[in-house]
């Protein structure tokens, strides 16, 4: 077997089925998970009628660089959403359609790191998608996680980096919009991130699956955004994964893309040749369709901003309650810490959330603080109806107001 395999930690889900698993249940209530990150709500009707009208497709191997049409409309979505003009995005050298940014961001680090180098990093936001971590570990080079906490404004501090650890630097993933935190990385601080992948010479993978879902002020900006603006038309080291998961409510199509450097995809096509990861013709022409609307977009933000909304009305008399800028997160401070609350909840109130522990480490490859930065949180996604996030908000009151330590 690879060794490296051994290297692989539990999955937060794993640990949480551990924990409930052992909770003694104290109630007749209809439980409500909201601790999965998968959206309920519908897909657009016109995204299911081009996928259905597509379904001859399914006789046909789709390739690898996916139907250019495809691309056409990718490329125009980055074009229109983040600011380059509409000629600076190359359907043929500047984008990849991939099956879920999932697979994409674990598979992307076999092809840029080099496991001959003893003392390689990837770096990694800590509390973070533990993909990242999974696609060191695989690669053969070792996660630097580095903390985001209050103090930092749930951003990682990269650039006060130990200039000898940045030299090691290979990689660096950054989640912005950040899941767990639901914080966003301004255009000038990911400006800053670029200045120091060129001093240093790292890749920069930009996971920017929660984009579209942002509350107050401005869209989240964007890496490639920050590049184009700063005069990098070639989007040298930087590289960014989206997906309509969130966006569009298609989580069951695994249907993204990834976008960026033309010299690093050309190498990863390359990889992905031989992994066989192609997109079915009739996800890639519902994705065409997903891709050139906004008007679904616009309406599923408002669902989530009125969902955080009210969440916010009920939790905030008997919880600190930070408002994320994006995502459709609260990473939600809680008496007791995350998996004793969470314990709380479920054994009580029969409401599921994640702990926040379990999306952080801690340890020696942990930078910026003592213990693990998600342990005093749990969280929290607001994907049920309105009706179900509702009562499991008021539930979660009702936890926090009966928890003793």
């Amino acid at each position: 077997m690879n060794p490296d395999l051994h290297r692989l930690q539990p999955y937060p889900f794993e640990k949480l089925a551990n924990l409930l698993g052992n909770t003694p249940v104290e109630h007749n209530l209809t439980p409500l998970n909201i601790s999965i990150g998968e959206p309920k709500h519908a897909t657009p009707a016109f995204v299911r009628e081009a996928m259905i009208d597509a379904l001859d497709g399914i006789a046909i191997y789709p390739t690898t660089r996916g139907e250019r049409a495809l691309r056409e409309a990718i490329s125009g979505w980055i074009c229109r959403r983040f600011g380059p003009d509409a000629s600076a995005i190359d359907p043929d050298r500047h984008v990849i359609p991939v099956n879920g940014t999932r697979e994409a961001l674990f598979s992307f680090a076999q092809a840029v790191c080099d496991r001959t180098v003893q003392d390689g990093v990837i770096l990694t936001p800590n509390p973070f998608y533990q993909i990242y971590e999974g696609a060191a570990f695989m690669s053969g080079v070792t996660p630097i996680h580095v903390n985001a906490t209050a103090q930092t404004g749930f951003r990682p501090r990269f650039q006060d980096l130990d200039p000898a650890i940045l030299d090691r630097a290979q990689l660096l993933y950054l989640c912005s919009p950040s899941n767990p935190t639901g914080a966003v990385h301004p255009l000038e601080e990911l400006q800053s991130l670029i200045e120091l992948a060129d001093r240093h010479d790292f890749v920069i993978a930009s996971d920017e699956c929660y984009s579209e879902i942002y509350y107050d002020g401005e869209p989240p900006a964007g890496l490639l955004q920050a590049a184009w603006a700063m005069g990098r038309t070639d989007f040298k080291r930087c590289v960014v994964f989206h997906s309509l998961s969130k966006r569009s409510n298609m989580p069951g199509a695994r249907s993204g893309f990834v976008a960026g450097d033309a010299e690093l995809l050309a190498r990863y096509f390359q990889l992905r040749t031989y992994t066989g990861c192609a997109q079915p013709p009739f996800i890639q022409h519902a994705a065409i369709a997903a891709w050139n609307d906004e008007t679904h977009v616009a309406d599923n933000r408002a669902l989530y901003r009125a969902k955080l909304d009210e969440s916010e009305a009920i939790l905030s008399p008997h919880l600190n309650v930070r408002r994320p800028e994006a995502s459709f997160y609260l990473w939600l401070e809680v008496p007791g810490g995350g998996e004793r609350f969470a314990q709380h909840l479920f054994g009580r109130y029969g409401v599921t959330v994640l702990p926040g522990g379990y999306l952080g480490r801690t340890g020696d490859n942990c930078l910026g603080g003592a213990g693990n930065p998600g342990d005093p949180y749990v969280r929290i996604a607001l994907v049920a109806t309105p009706e179900q996030n509702r009562e499991a908000m008021q539930r979660i009151a009702q936890a926090a107001q009966t928890f003793t330590l």
